[in-house]
């Protein structure tokens, strides 16, 4: 942690020196034009690749190559190796994809985007349920690098989506799209989702309402109306099934608004039947079924940034600009502070699952005696996650953040199981249904050399207490698996992580 914060100081240091001294920035030619548009499909993508140095981790996957980033996970499976590598998707997920904006007359236009995650480091598509099958009845001490989430490996794991468009009439989209919780995550995250730096952006728990597998909703439709830039309001809906992250219908709504400088978002979002992956530690060895639970999740969110133009840093355009440059408003520093909360409930469903399909159509485990759990949330599991950070923007291309997450966890019952809090206060990490926390504290430093290519390194440190790191190696009652005893005396897991690299997009 120490050499995580001592590097993030530096470079705040350097940079702030070199600006102070009216540093004159380098001029990086960017060969990517700024307009790729053909009738209006334009494509789109993000390719971010770096190095990155881990005190606490888990070696890299043969399915997921990237790092596990933070101990907030299903796996578990931190055993208190360091990592040093090559790592991928940092700051953002790298991604292929085209956006669609084309006229129709009368004020529409038709929209939509389809895009789909990738692994650089592998060439394939990001498939996180395939890790799982991977590590299937895998001790920890010898599992390597999964995690659940709604990218298992589908032609079009983000988004694919279609509609129309009028100023007038709002916008209408249908398909796969993000949950509002995830688009205004996006908004409001000082770290923008990063997976490096950000809880919000490794774990899809909040823009899943608490499963990750419901980030995204498949078969949905979404409305938004937008007042003229001052509010908007939407609604959502989709129509649970097989293989769509939950098993029943579902729907959400958002308001919000922007008034100088700043803006502010509130969501409200229920789930029926959503999946949630259990660690591979509990599939049977050399299983391709998936065990899991499935819960309805409940959750409300409210989330607000404010902008403060700061003035000064202006660069003079060139001698002859372009019409683009002189329509361009002028380049200001500018302090971005950001906030937010999201409460998230999940209780059992109404309508029991015995057999089906995770995201990708992975099927459940449907075995006697290994059905997919409908009684994990006997009394509701509750989630509350808090953030603040900050961004120091200069107007030629630097900018640094900071940020904090917190979430804590109540204690409450699974499987009908009487949950003994004298237990949970005693050994505070020996049950997953034990009350616990998560703490994480992140600075990034961040160099726009032009319109598509970036620099970036960054120090996080993350840690989790008593129910929330219960499983993980060396904590309390943790599996004994293959005649091998996981336990230990720890409370808490951590773990710092340095990465520096670039991104490049289109």
């Amino acid at each position: 942690m120490k050499k995580a914060l001592a590097l993030a100081l530096a470079l705040a240091g350097s940079a702030g020196t070199a600006y102070a001294a009216d540093w004159t920035p380098p001029k990086v030619p960017d060969p990517i034009p700024d307009n790729l548009t053909w009738y209006g499909i334009t494509p789109i993508g993000a390719l971010d690749l770096g190095y990155a140095y881990q005190t606490n981790g888990r070696p890299l996957g043969n399915v997921v190559s990237g790092l596990e980033f933070s101990p907030y996970t299903t796996t578990r499976n931190y055993t208190g190796q360091a990592i040093s590598t090559i790592a991928h998707s940092g700051l953002t997920q790298s991604f292929l994809g085209v956006k669609i904006e084309e006229p129709l007359g009368a004020g529409w236009a038709a929209i939509g985007r389809a895009d789909t995650g990738v692994d650089p480091l592998r060439g394939t598509l990001s498939d996180g349920c395939s890790s799982f099958v991977q590590n299937a009845g895998i001790p920890y001490n010898q599992q390597n690098s999964s995690g659940d989430t709604s990218r298992c490996g589908q032609a079009f794991n983000g988004q694919l989506w279609g509609g129309v468009t009028n100023h007038q009439y709002g916008t209408l989209t249908v398909g796969r799209q993000n949950s509002f919780e995830l688009d205004n995550i996006a908004k409001y995250d000082p770290m923008e989702l990063s997976y490096a730096f950000s809880l919000l952006g490794v774990s899809g728990t909040n823009g899943g309402m608490g499963s990750t597998q419901a980030a995204r909703w498949d078969n949905s439709a979404k409305y938004v109306y937008d007042f003229d830039g001052f509010a908007h309001i939407g609604g959502m809906f989709a129509q649970g099934g097989d293989g769509s992250g939950f098993f029943g219908n579902s729907y959400g709504v958002n308001i919000g608004g922007n008034y100088r400088g700043f803006a502010i978002d509130a969501t409200y979002t229920k789930e029926h039947g959503a999946v949630n992956l259990q660690s591979a530690v509990n599939d049977a060895l050399n299983s391709t079924t998936l065990a899991a639970s499935i819960s309805d999740n409940t959750a409300w969110s409210v989330m607000a940034r404010y902008t403060f133009n700061l003035g000064g840093g202006y660069i003079p355009p060139a001698s002859y600009p372009t019409k683009a440059e002189m329509k361009a408003p002028l380049q200001q520093d500018r302090l971005v502070l950001f906030a937010g909360y999201t409460n998230i409930s999940q209780s059992n469903p109404n309508t029991p699952v015995t057999f089906g399909q995770a995201q990708g159509d992975y099927a459940l485990t449907s075995i006697p005696g290994d059905l997919p759990d409908n009684n994990a949330f006997t009394t509701a599991k509750v989630l509350n996650f808090f953030w603040v950070g900050a961004r120091y923007e200069l107007a030629w291309g630097l900018s640094f953040t900071g940020a904090y997450y917190h979430v804590n966890q109540n204690a409450f019952i699974a499987d009908s199981k009487f949950t003994d809090t004298a237990a949970c206060l005693a050994n505070g990490a020996s049950k997953v249904d034990c009350a616990g926390a998560y703490d994480q504290v992140s600075f990034l430093t961040d160099y726009a050399l032009n319109k598509h290519l970036d620099l970036y390194a960054g120090a996080t440190w993350a840690r989790v207490t008593n129910g929330l790191a219960a499983g993980f190696p060396g904590t309390p009652a943790a599996k004994t698996f293959g005649g091998v005893n996981f336990s230990g005396t720890a409370t808490s897991i951590d773990t710092a992580t340095v990465m520096t690299g670039f991104r490049i997009r289109l």
